[in-house]
């Protein structure tokens, strides 16, 4: 394997015609260049100057090496141009993830303001459950993800670095002529006679109303179960039932009903961001993350 610098210091001789101006330009002693030429022509195993008495003059194989190293050196400098753009937001892909609630609510408005401030980036938005974000995190598919959690089920940190974008508060939904309907905060404990709208067994808003119920001493009955929030909401709007949803899940609200504040009587989840703690940040992903926690700090989703 040849050496990029030796080729360097041979074509920088040969454009400068002598050693001593060379060294002079790089900063070099002319012992130092002679050792490190002397070095090059042992590698390709033939000479690759002429000594003159006053300078230096280019074999056939030192004229070829030194065609390859000016080449060699403008892709260089080309790659450290197009880096110094990368690194200054300029160009680039950024790949990130979501999951369908954030990314229907919290996440346009990310968006909007990202490509706003970086208008040069192309941004790529994957949409997944869980398990499938942390595994594309893991492999390297993308450098950031929105995530959740609730407190009994934590994303560990020793999987990834995570930050703490903001609370999620569970809330329940009725249909607009529904008895609570003008109400602004209820109790899960006053909703011990309803019947319930649900997501499927395994979904976490089923162990939210669980666990909700349980604390507040009652028992849920179950008159539906829904495949995803809008139905969920449109089977509300008819009075099959009320539901519990994240606020980020009805940020998009059905007209025919109305969303009322649980307070503490049911628990939050966390939109997190996470990264791989093992990976170095690309600009563009410490720019996303610096636009989600500005939007954080104000988002508020809709009632």
């Amino acid at each position: 394997m040849l050496d990029v610098r030796r080729l360097a210091l041979l074509a920088k001789v040969l454009d400068t015609g002598s050693m001593t101006a060379a060294a002079e330009e790089l900063n070099y002693t002319p012992s130092a260049i002679s050792q490190q030429l002397r070095r090059l022509e042992i590698e390709v195993g033939q000479p690759l100057l002429q000594r003159l008495p006053r300078g230096v003059r280019a074999t056939e194989a030192g004229s070829v090496l030194a065609a390859h190293a000016r080449r060699i050196q403008a892709q260089l400098s080309a790659a450290e141009a197009d880096l110094a753009e990368v690194a200054g937001l300029h160009r680039g892909q950024l790949d990130i993830g979501t999951f369908p609630t954030v990314g229907s609510s919290f996440l346009p408005l990310v968006v909007r303001r990202f490509k706003e401030n970086h208008p040069q980036l192309k941004l790529a938005v994957h949409s997944a459950r869980l398990d499938r974000l942390t595994e594309m995190l893991a492999n390297g598919e993308i450098g950031l993800s929105l995530l959740w959690d609730y407190e009994w089920s934590r994303v560990s940190p020793d999987d990834f670095a995570l930050t703490h974008l903001l609370d999620d508060p569970t809330a329940l939904v009725v249909a607009s002529d529904h008895r609570l309907a003008r109400r602004k905060h209820i109790k899960m404990s006053e909703l011990a006679d309803e019947e319930w709208i649900v997501r499927e067994t395994d979904h976490p808003v089923a162990e939210v109303l669980e666990r909700s119920c349980r604390q507040a001493g009652f028992k849920p009955r179950i008159a539906f179960h829904a495949n995803d929030y809008q139905e969920a909401q449109a089977m509300v709007s008819v009075g099959l039932g009320i539901a519990l949803a994240p606020r980020t899940a009805v940020a998009n609200r059905h007209p025919d009903v109305r969303v009322i504040s649980l307070g503490s009587t049911a628990p939050p989840r966390r939109i997190l961001v996470a990264r791989r703690r093992d990976r170095v940040n690309a600009p563009s992903e410490i720019a996303m993350l610096t636009v989600m926690k500005a939007v954080a700090g104000s988002y508020r989703p809709n009632s």
